[in-house]
């Protein structure tokens, strides 16, 4: 299940142009996401999700509610098909309403080297990720990030900003897919509900622990 792949492998569980310009351009996606990572706690964002096959056909398509709180604490609300992703700073909860069945794995195994651990993460990202800049495209600076662990279920992460927001994700994975998240409505250090960041499975569903 895609979604389930972006959020807990990859932040999921993350959150994703190459024209040349100028050098100053070229310089400013690192920065930027260096500057996000120690100047915010948490924040909000409604993002768009697409998932193209190698052949570049849209296969899926959500959108949803992105919260987050620093470190290991987010919870990803996908409108339909109805999942919900949380991290409660110790376990990851993946609920499939559809399926009626609960996920849950320990933390540090869903988030080591994913691109969750590149947004809610705790770690110096540079010591699991080696990032390059991409340059501009539409106005948005692109960074990669590449992981250092093999194993990770996916290749790379192209992170994108809009002047100091985050704007968007890339994720492509060794079969050649790429999932594609665009937010809006990004509100940083926002006082949020910690109590969203805690999950009970509801009566009669399956829990499986990965």
């Amino acid at each position: 299940m895609k979604t389930i792949k972006l959020i807990s492998y990859a932040f999921f569980c993350a959150a994703s142009g190459l024209l040349l310009v100028s050098e100053f351009a070229q310089a400013a996606a690192i920065p930027k996401f260096n500057q996000f990572l120690s100047q915010t706690k948490t924040g909000t964002a409604d993002f768009e999700q697409m998932v193209y096959d190698k052949g570049q056909r849209v296969t899926q398509q959500a959108k949803g509610k992105f919260v987050f709180s620093r470190p290991g604490k987010f919870r990803w609300t996908y409108e339909k098909p109805k999942q919900l992703i949380v991290g409660d700073g110790v376990k990851v909860w993946i609920y499939d309403e559809d399926l009626a069945q609960v996920t849950v794995r320990k933390l540090g195994n869903a988030l080591s080297s994913t691109p969750a651990a590149l947004l809610t993460g705790e770690a110096n990202v540079q010591n699991l990720f080696a990032l390059t800049e991409q340059g501009v495209v539409d106005g948005i600076d692109w960074l990669e990030a590449k992981p250092k662990q093999a194993d990770t279920g996916f290749e790379r992460i192209r992170i994108g900003f809009s002047g100091d927001a985050l704007a968007a994700m890339e994720l492509f994975d060794q079969f050649g897919t790429r999932t594609s998240l665009k937010f809006v409505n990004m509100k940083r250090n926002a006082a949020i509900d910690t109590g969203q960041f805690q999950f009970t499975p509801p009566k009669g569903v399956d829990v499986v622990s990965d």
